[in-house]
């Protein structure tokens, strides 16, 4: 239940983070130009994003930016494998933010409720590694302490 509502936040912080007005204006322009202007405006180039917040550090929230992209997915790789048995293989973990994240970039992309940018996808599966190696961590201390 708790990876659930994780998830369901998650979606509401990148996906609905405008106000309702908004995003129903958002969806009200939909058409093909839309989906068009979304094309333009995204990212395609690894470490672009990530480069240009740290070339313009001192004018943009660049830290608050790539950190929060890394944090907001710390909790999908600790609770996934808690969720899924099959999850306890990283490279199955792997795969499912992989897809979770492009699935939310590539909604942005065409529906204009954000901006398809793949160093978030870079940096919200980097977030989902620590949060994997944490679960790792976590069970071989408890392991530890149960043999005593």
């Amino acid at each position: 239940m708790i990876f659930i509502l994780y998830l369901l936040l998650v979606i509401r912080l990148i996906i609905f983070k405008y106000p309702y007005a908004q995003l129903k204006e958002i969806a009200g322009s939909w058409e093909k130009n839309v989906i068009l202007e979304g094309l333009d405006t995204a990212n395609f180039t690894l470490f672009k994003t990530i480069r240009m917040y740290i070339d313009y550090s001192y004018m943009l929230n660049s830290f608050e930016n790539l950190v929060g992209n890394v944090a907001v997915f710390v909790p999908f790789g600790f609770l996934f494998p808690y969720v899924f048995k099959r999850g306890r293989n990283f490279l199955i973990m792997f795969l499912n933010v992989f897809l979770f994240v492009l699935g939310i970039e590539v909604f942005q992309l065409f529906s204009a409720f954000g901006a398809f940018d793949v160093d978030d996808i870079l940096l919200n599966c980097v977030g989902a590694v620590i949060g994997y190696i944490g679960y790792i961590l976590f069970e071989k201390g408890r392991a530890c302490f149960q043999r005593r």
